[in-house]
């Protein structure tokens, strides 16, 4: 009885350390005012365009300092290019263009997302794995963040490079349409800077 007794004390003392050891884990709601996504797209030759698309909400789930899960929805009505001056027509053209079939298709997909499945540890900082879902068709992804805790608050920056024709975005590119004149030519992956602030 007495060993039996050992025993139990002993698993318990065991479990309880593990217990100890395991990392918190926290969940941070992601505050879409104060988040920003700019993209980044490039022509073969002369100048691309850059510009933002708004973040509506989400949330990032953490273990320690490791990110095990989350969810990023983005409003993809918001879609604004910041390289030309707003009063310029051909911004609130290019804007159009954007919104069209040609490429998102807003008025049919009017959002996208973001699903974190989770990440490691790395020098540059974390990997980041999970499925981004845009123009109805979803590919996996993965990047590098930097995180920055701070209070009740996280900060995480990361630069994603996105292969547009993957989820089927082909417009003017030399890949997929012959004969296009240089500076007509969009290349495929465009880049996506976001600087995320969550808060518990």
């Amino acid at each position: 009885m007495k060993k039996m007794m050992s025993a139990l004390v002993g698993l318990t003392l065991s479990i309880g350390a593990m217990a100890a050891d395991k990392p918190m884990t926290a969940q941070y709601k992601i505050d879409g005012a104060a988040t920003k996504v700019k993209w980044i797209a490039e022509k073969k030759v002369g100048a691309g365009h850059d510009g933002f698309v708004a973040v509506k909400d989400g949330f990032l789930t953490f273990q320690g300092d490791v990110i095990t899960g989350g969810e990023i929805n983005v409003d993809m009505n918001t879609i604004s290019v910041a390289d030309i001056p707003a009063t310029d027509e051909y911004n609130a053209k290019l804007v159009g263009h954007l919104k069209a079939p040609d490429f998102f298709d807003v008025a049919k997909y009017p959002s996208a997302k973001l699903i974190i499945k989770g990440s490691e540890k790395t020098k540059d900082g974390l990997k980041v794995k999970g499925d981004l879902t845009f123009i109805g068709q979803t590919n996996a992804v993965e990047f590098v963040a930097a995180i920055s805790k701070k209070d009740q608050m996280i900060n995480a920056k990361s630069d994603v490079l996105i292969d547009r024709t993957k989820w089927g975005l082909k417009y003017n590119s030399e890949n997929w349409i012959k004969q296009l004149a240089g500076d007509k030519i969009i290349k495929d992956n465009f880049t996506l800077k976001v600087d995320i602030t969550a808060k518990k």
